[in-house]
């Protein structure tokens, strides 16, 4: 309790002293994000409220690292808007921080109403219906955006349909693979699989295609600890990037950006160039917060925002970052070794390797260390179908880690 209390109160201070910068980024005193900083910290202390008076025995540590991830991304989403001279109200923080108070009501919602998991691994065939309607719903109704085909919008909201379809992927992975596995039901799980991911590379959604996979992997082998399962998918997976490679143009553009972004700075590979640029300027301790230019990098709200960061706050920044998340990833493993069945174990493997996945694509990509991809950093990334999933995902982890 006591070291709850102290990063607790870290948190906060944190969290004040970010808001506290961007009042002087314009050389002039700005009371608003003075008014986000109180209401974050009011949001923050309400929720580890809720947690530690009704659920004290789940990991308290989970809500708490989400919390501070959250408020560095609102932050420099807040310092991104008002990079633009002609916004008097940033609307992106705005839009952000409804975002993330609907993901913290979301969260103390499905631990209020969540049953014990083991009533929900019997609906397999549900999940997976689910998921697959979702990804197959962007080829009909989808719009293309940035390139990728998997947004679905009405008037002024999108969403990523991909985003939610993650989460019941799982649900049908950890149902499937926690009951008897034999020949047959390892067959239609693996064609399931790929059937997700076809659909995810014909709509040019191949940073969800990389994750679903891993996913897929990862859990496969928790359930059967049978290594050869594994080399399977991954040699299947390496002969099916390179039939890709020759079939789609987007992935060849993929490609080739990666391994040459200089030949083409001026137009396709501009965004990753753009990037490493702000992450080298950054150096050790970064430009500080107000002083760099980050906006010059395109979609730094969201799929580059890793990049604005490094810009800024420098390696040691980002360092505490990447720090963070494994250690949201490490409590998230941490309640599968703990979970009393396999099927809980099983679904708080999948989300803590689904966050995993999603922190290497992105800053694989834009470090160029992997092919560029278009995924959203979990909690930190501008995203409102980002942010609900990611709360979803840690209030099922959070119930799984009450059981032990």
């Amino acid at each position: 309790m006591e070291m709850e209390n102290k990063v607790l109160k870290s948190i906060l201070l944190v969290t004040f002293l970010l808001y506290l910068n961007l009042t002087f980024i314009n050389n002039k005193i700005d009371v608003l994000p003075i008014v986000f900083g109180i209401s974050s910290i009011i949001l923050i202390v309400y929720g580890n409220f809720i947690v530690r008076k009704f659920y004290p025995k789940g990991d308290k540590y989970l809500f708490l690292i989400s919390a501070i991830l959250a408020q560095i991304g609102i932050t420099m989403i807040y310092r991104l808007d008002l990079s633009n001279s002609n916004v008097t109200i940033p609307k992106y923080a705005l839009k952000q921080i409804t975002w993330y108070t609907v993901g913290i009501t979301v969260f103390i919602l499905i631990i209020f109403l969540l049953p014990k998991l083991t009533y929900l691994s019997k609906y397999k065939y549900i999940y997976i219906s689910i998921a697959l309607a979702l990804l197959s719903s962007t080829l009909i109704l989808g719009k293309e955006i940035k390139g990728s085909k998997n947004w679905i919008t009405f008037g002024s909201f999108s969403f990523q349909p991909s985003e939610i379809a993650k989460f019941f992927i799982i649900l049908y992975f950890a149902s499937a693979l926690s009951k008897t596995i034999d020949k047959k039901s390892l067959k239609e799980i693996t064609i399931l699989a790929f059937v997700s991911i076809a659909l995810l590379i014909l709509e040019k959604d191949l940073g969800a295609a990389v994750i679903f996979f891993g996913i897929f992997m990862v859990m496969l082998f928790i359930a059967t600890s049978n290594l050869k399962y594994v080399l399977y998918g991954v040699g299947s997976f390496i002969i099916g990037g390179f039939v890709s490679y020759f079939l789609f143009s987007h992935v060849r553009i993929r490609v080739d950006i990666w391994l040459n972004p200089w030949k083409y700075k001026l137009n396709k590979g501009y965004q990753i160039c753009q990037s490493l640029f702000a992450i080298a300027s950054g150096g050790l301790f970064g430009r500080g917060i107000g002083l760099g230019y980050p906006y010059l990098i395109p979609l730094a709200l969201n799929d580059f925002i890793f990049s604005a960061i490094a810009e800024e706050l420098g390696f040691l920044g980002v360092s505490a970052i990447i720090i963070l998340y494994f250690l949201l990833v490490y409590r998230g493993l941490r309640a599968a070794i703990y979970a009393k069945d396999a099927f809980s174990q099983l679904v708080a493997v999948g989300l803590s390797s689904m966050m995993a996945f999603q922190v290497f694509v992105v800053i694989g990509g834009v470090t160029k260390m992997i092919p560029m991809t278009g995924i959203t950093l979990p909690f930190v990334s501008y995203g409102g179908s980002s942010m609900l999933l990611n709360f979803l995902s840690l209030a099922v982890i959070y119930k799984i880690s009450e059981g032990r």
